[in-house]
């Protein structure tokens, strides 16, 4: 393993980036962590702003290349480390469900999501990206209906994608604790990789709040 074989990602405790570690550590890969302080701005100096305009995170540089896009950098990783077995393979008849959930994050579950927390009308079902919020969670819930995971049987980077999402969302109060919900979510969470980047993150911004007061 060269250094430019390992992945560097861009990172902020306690953001989406979170969900990105903790993929990239369920699937064992070699990376690096540039860590900027979200409290003291750090991300919209210009050194990073030159890396991704928005100021986001994650992103990620893996072989001379930026990737950004939280479910892109998910795909991404997932074929480029498929020896971790959470990743359907192109040939599979898994790939498609695979695909088709973790778009469904981004293009659905997350405009839902931002609508809601800000009380924002999505307009009428015909006109609105994921139709309305219910049928979005519904939806959802019927896909976790078959198994212990969306594609069944078989934990795939969908369901990690989807434990730090429920996680996140149910902490707030902005999805309700449907019993599926909890007991899908519940199951993800206690798996080591949530558990050590989130005591780290704690850590951290424990140590960015600081800083800024400094």
């Amino acid at each position: 393993m060269t250094s430019t074989d390992r992945v560097t990602l861009h990172y902020m405790p306690q953001t989406r980036a979170a969900g990105t570690r903790i993929i990239l550590e369920e699937l064992g890969a070699p990376y690096d962590l540039h860590v900027m302080n979200m409290k003291a701005g750090e991300n919209r100096e210009p050194g990073y702003l030159s890396i991704n305009p928005l100021g986001k995170v994650p992103a990620i540089e893996h072989r001379g290349k930026l990737v950004t896009e939280q479910i892109a950098i998910a795909i991404y990783l997932g074929d480029l480390f498929p020896q971790a077995g959470l990743t359907p393979a192109v040939d599979v008849p898994d790939r498609g469900p695979y695909l088709r959930w973790l778009v469904y994050y981004a293009a659905c579950f997350e405009p839902a999501l931002m609508d809601k927390f800000r009380n924002v009308d999505p307009g009428p079902i015909t006109q609105s990206v994921y139709g309305s919020y219910d049928l979005m969670l519904d939806t959802l819930e019927g896909a976790l209906s078959n198994g212990p995971y969306i594609l069944g049987d078989r934990l795939s980077l969908a369901d990690i994608q989807w434990g730090v999402a429920l996680r996140w969302t149910m902490m707030f109060g902005i999805v309700p604790e449907r019993p599926r919900f909890v007991e899908y979510r519940d199951s993800l969470i206690a798996r080591p990789a949530f558990a050590k980047v989130w005591n780290e993150d704690a850590v951290l911004a424990e140590q960015h709040a600081a800083e800024a007061r400094a």
